[in-house]
């Protein structure tokens, strides 16, 4: 039994996971290797990616990908790894180019990662052996996710239940506002777990508790089903005005998506809860509808409200620390300074999100110490959290175990 089982099998359920799980090299490499690398990850939206020849490049762990719009159209994904002899190909962040080219010996790709060109190979060489090795990638509704394993797990489930939810938001239809990437120095399960409850936030987000309701039946996961009768209505209203809205949690329970009310009177993530944006992005029928919450593990959660949306990724970095990467989508028709103040449409998560920094670095600091020993959750605000550190636990245990392994 490895040190990973035994520390599996021995937590004690409702509680904090013990202190290996947020610091131990090992764990954090066999979480990479259980999970980031087998598991669709959320990687960029699609309107990050404007024109032919438009990429970015994600980095997780080991792994570097190029997300590149194709001439068709199409985005695809590979790994940026030459096939001559490794080099990265791409070495910036993002960027335009008309072709894939290597810097070191010029071999040069086609955006649909075909090798074009290759100097002086000899008459034997076959250009069609040696293509740039190909990532699965998949785009749901203006969302692109991609998949490290060499068979990547089913899709379409996912895709077919979310789709009606975030079509009426008109992803397709949206462009770059802002986006913010930083480090929090704390392991990814804390960045989380953090997310996964709002037990925290009178204490620590006063911008964000001017709108977002500390109710745990919004931030929580209520697996159950029930609702109190207010949140009830809020589903009804706008359900029958054509905006799906009602809680769905998957059988496994790593996505949730629900359309869930924000305080009374408040339309949108402002200082003051008014709209942040004039030309609103999507078909929402109301200005109260709310936001969208859909969380999908382990690398993003979203909020997607009647004016605007907000994609956030996280990637683990290192055993104690993690990238958060926040993007505000609007209208591409949107002028900002016409029909948006910058400052006003990204400040409330601006604070928000330094805020969970602090919280998450205060956490990891305090798990470091030899003190620490794991707390309960509390059932009532934590309940998110709960879900959570169930779903990880139950994915590591039946990844791990080689029973399972053999049955798969």
């Amino acid at each position: 039994m490895t040190a990973l089982t035994q520390l599996l099998a021995r937590r004690t359920p409702g509680h904090a996971l013990q202190q290996p799980f947020y610091t131990d090299p090992d764990i954090f490499a066999a979480d990479m290797e259980t999970i980031f690398y087998r598991d669709w990850l959320f990687a960029i939206p699609a309107c990050e990616l404007v024109k032919t020849g438009s990429y970015v490049t994600y980095d997780v762990g080991s792994y570097s990908v190029i997300i590149v719009k194709g001439a068709d159209g199409v985005i695809r994904a590979f790994h940026n790894s030459c096939r001559h002899r490794g080099s990265v190909i791409c070495s910036a962040a993002k960027g335009t180019v008309p072709k894939l080219v290597c810097p070191y010996h010029q071999w040069t790709y086609e955006l649909d990662g075909r090798l074009l060109w290759a100097r002086d190979m000899g008459p034997e060489f076959d250009p069609t052996k040696h293509g740039l090795k190909p990532v699965h990638c998949r785009e749901v509704a203006g969302l692109v996710y991609i998949c490290l394993a060499a068979e990547a797990p089913d899709f379409d489930a996912f895709a077919s239940l979310v789709t009606p939810y975030l079509e009426i938001h008109d992803l397709a239809n949206a462009k770059v506002a802002f986006q913010s990437s930083i480090i929090e120095k704390g392991n990814w399960k804390l960045v989380w777990e953090n997310n996964r409850e709002c037990y925290h936030c009178a204490g620590n987000h006063p911008s964000l508790c001017r709108t977002y309701p500390e109710d745990p039946t919004i931030s929580g996961v209520a697996a159950d089903g029930n609702f109190p009768p207010k949140v009830e209505a809020h589903f009804q209203r706008n359900e029958a005005a054509g905006a799906p809205s009602r809680f769905v949690l998957d059988d496994g329970g790593q996505f949730r998506i629900a359309r869930m009310p924000l305080l009374d009177g408040a339309e949108s993530y402002t200082m003051d809860g008014k709209l942040a944006v004039k030309k609103k992005l999507g078909r929402v029928p109301f200005n109260d509808s709310g936001t969208l919450l859909m969380f999908n593990y382990p690398t993003t959660w979203n909020h997607f409200l009647p004016d605007h949306s907000l994609t956030f990724r996280v990637t683990p970095v290192g055993p104690q620390e993690t990238r958060v990467t926040t993007t505000w989508l609007v209208h591409k028709d949107a002028v900002e300074g016409v029909d948006y103040d910058l400052k006003r449409l990204t400040e409330v998560w601006e604070h928000t999100n330094d805020e969970d920094r602090i919280v998450v670095e205060n956490n990891q600091k305090g798990i470091n110490s030899p003190a620490y020993q794991p707390g309960p959750y509390s059932k009532t605000h934590e309940d998110g959290v709960i879900q959570f550190v169930d779903w990880y636990c139950r994915t590591m245990a039946e990844r791990t175990d080689p029973k399972a392994m053999a049955a798969e």
